[in-house]
């Protein structure tokens, strides 16, 4: 049982709509920008983890991928996508350069097949399920189901992604584009 002080802590814990929470995030409002984190953290953290199968080096990822969200929030554009497929996406290519980086993985000799090499049988109890996220994605056609499980899910580039299911680059990248527009329906 929480202790008053805790209880008054939740009580006045603040919550924001997106655009009141972009507006303060991007005037630097740390108390924003600590709310960003305890919302979202886990959900990236489980994408993060999906790609790189390791638990101490995704949360180096995940911290550098907050830093950076921190420090390009100005350029972050609602047109462009809802905040969150904007933070997943900065998490995801972090994950993503860390993999390829010789510094952290020396012993992959072929980079663009690391990607591929992911042990799939590691089973994460990752956050993404437990907030349905891929219960979500399931709504979807199945042709937007398979682009979005490659790229954001199993870690793959728009190009391995197309090698992957066999289709052209130009189809992955449209079926993403019409994917996330479905997503955005779904969530709002």
């Amino acid at each position: 049982m929480p202790g008053p002080k805790l209880k008054s802590l939740l009580k006045n814990k603040k919550t924001y709509s997106e655009q009141e929470l972009v507006d303060l995030l991007k005037k630097k409002d740390k108390e924003a920008f600590s709310y960003l984190y305890d919302k979202y953290s886990g959900a990236l953290f489980g994408v993060v983890i999906k790609i790189l199968s390791d638990q101490e080096l995704a949360e180096d990822v995940l911290q550098e991928a907050f830093v950076k969200i921190w420090q390009a929030m100005e350029s972050y554009d609602a047109k462009k996508g809802s905040l969150f497929t904007w933070m997943l996406n900065i998490a995801r290519n972090k994950s993503i350069d860390k993999l390829r980086s010789k510094k952290t993985r020396p012993e992959i000799q072929d980079i663009d097949q690391s990607v591929y090499t992911i042990d799939k049988s590691q089973n994460h109890q990752n956050n993404i399920q437990t907030i349905g996220m891929r219960e979500v994605v399931n709504k979807l056609g199945p042709e937007y189901q398979k682009v979005i499980h490659a790229i954001y899910f199993s870690g793959y580039t728009h190009e391995e992604a197309s090698k992957e299911l066999n289709i052209p680059l130009g189809t992955v990248k449209t079926r993403v584009r019409a994917a996330l527009k479905e997503l955005r329906k779904l969530f709002n």
